[in-house]
């Protein structure tokens, strides 16, 4: 077997790289040594073996990072040498070399487990990206590693995921709510993570072992809402075949998350106001009162101060919620926390399709532009779509979802060179609108994909509708 062997100038050691541990496995002592002085001159540690037994005893007894492995070798089949390396070192990336006319081999080689492949013959400029790409991509894997362990050491407050300043301030405030018993509302825009919140306010409070009820005030119509809350008796309605107790009865001595309140009928809100004041609610059609011991949580994404202004939003139930209050920063507000995330659902991801994933810099580099109109929730789903529609364990950024470069196309430079600078809410109009678009008018998805609330996504897209 002969392979030519092209010379090329010594590039720069990588960074790093001289941690990296290289075993090249081939049976022809010139591809051998040609290989391990390319390895070297980027900084690997190098050993070389001329059988597929010769390194598994290596690899029985010393650590490999990368191997480099010809499928061509005396005694054994290449396919089954990679079994035995990836049982060896399940970890260890594995590039396997392969003539110009077995291809094939190759490429169920890497359906197998291999990392890539080159043909021979190669030449040594052509081997040294491909080593180049390798150092990267386990470096990239190692940081992750570090992220995950971070996150399971110290991920914040309760479940909640971030380091950025503006959070550890927030779990200060969270820490003071969890041990009061008073009314508290919390702001954010849509998918911040209010509900993540407040159940962090629950559960680390001393009545945790008590129910948590959360009820989503924008998406049920109010009849609804009111029988959910205050529950009904038989015959208050047709349909209401028996009693039925209401939520701010049942959760009693825990808590009720009133998400998104500001959604809530003036009528609703003045009975609501009521049953928080006297700590008792009257059930539909019923002409008794029952006490409750109910804690409220409230959240919106709406400026209740000027819904107050405007009417549509009581102001002496602002005042009761309003106890005590606190604000969750959008993720375009703490940028740094964007990789802490990632790795945080690249690991769940990971667990539940049981192949580990990755992001290249170019796709990390692109999420950190971003602006997130969806925040943690958009976040989220764009890294669950791209481990959808990724095979391989390395997510590039063309996987990653299209609305997240049309955010960035929608901010060309200025004549000074200098990038044009566009509102949030431009931002958001337009990737909404683009991805509408690009789903033929199916808003429901849309909703879904972006990490929006429907409610949200209809009373945006009214608001847009009068502004043209």
């Amino acid at each position: 077997m002969t392979t030519a062997v092209a010379s090329a100038p010594i590039l720069p050691q990588l960074e790093g790289a001289n941690l990296l541990n290289l075993m090249i496995v081939d049976d022809e002592r010139a591809i051998r040594e040609a290989c391990r002085e390319v390895a070297q001159s980027l900084g690997f540690n190098t050993c070389v073996a001329d059988s597929a037994e010769h390194s598994y005893r290596m690899l029985d007894a010393q650590g490999v990072d990368v191997v480099l492995l010809d499928l061509k070798l005396p005694g054994a089949g290449g396919l089954e040498a990679l079994h035995q390396i990836r049982e060896r070192r399940a970890d260890a990336v594995v590039i396997v070399v392969t003539g110009y006319g077995t291809v094939q081999s190759a490429v169920q080689a890497m359906k197998n487990g291999a990392y890539d492949y080159v043909t021979k013959p190669f030449s040594m400029d052509e081997l040294k990206l491909l080593l180049q790409r390798v150092s990267g991509h386990l470096k990239l894997k190692t940081e992750n590693r570090l992220l995950r362990e971070k996150i399971k050491s110290k991920q914040g407050f309760g479940s909640i995921v971030g380091r950025a300043p503006e959070m550890e301030k927030l779990y200060r405030i969270i820490a003071k709510a969890a041990h009061s018993n008073h009314p508290v509302l919390i702001l954010g825009e849509s998918g911040t993570g209010k509900e993540i919140v407040a159940r962090s306010i629950h559960y680390s409070g001393p009545f945790h072992d008590k129910p948590f009820i959360p009820v989503d005030c924008g998406s049920l119509v109010p009849t609804l809402i009111e029988s959910e809350l205050f529950g009904y008796v038989k015959g208050a309605f047709t349909g209401a075949v028996q009693s039925r107790e209401g939520l701010l009865a049942i959760a009693e001595g825990g808590t009720v998350f009133l998400d998104e309140v500001g959604e809530l009928s003036v009528d609703l809100q003045a009975k609501l106001l009521r049953s928080i004041q006297e700590k008792e609610i009257r059930p539909v059609g019923s002409t008794k009162r029952v006490p409750i011991n109910v804690r409220i949580l409230a959240a919106t994404n709406r400026d209740l101060e000027q819904a107050v202004a405007q009417g549509t939003f009581r102001r002496d139930l602002y005042f009761r919620l309003n106890v005590l209050s606190l604000r969750i920063p959008a993720l375009r507000e703490r940028r740094q926390d964007i990789p802490l995330l990632t790795a945080h659902f690249l690991e769940r991801l990971s667990r539940a399709s049981a192949q580990e994933r990755s992001l290249s810099d170019d796709a990390m580099k692109a999420l950190l532009a971003c602006d997130w109109p969806g925040n943690v929730r958009e976040l989220e789903n764009c890294l669950e779509r791209a481990c959808a529609f990724t095979s391989g364990p390395m997510i590039q950024a063309c996987g990653l979802p299209s609305a997240i470069h049309s955010v960035q196309s929608t901010m060309p430079a200025g004549g000074n060179g200098v990038a044009k600078i566009v509102p949030i809410a431009d931002l958001e109009k337009q990737t909404i609108i683009n991805t509408i678009g690009q789903l033929n008018g199916d808003k429901l998805l849309a909703a879904k994909l972006l990490g929006i609330g429907k409610t949200t996504l209809y009373r945006k897209l009214k608001e847009y509708a009068a502004q043209d």
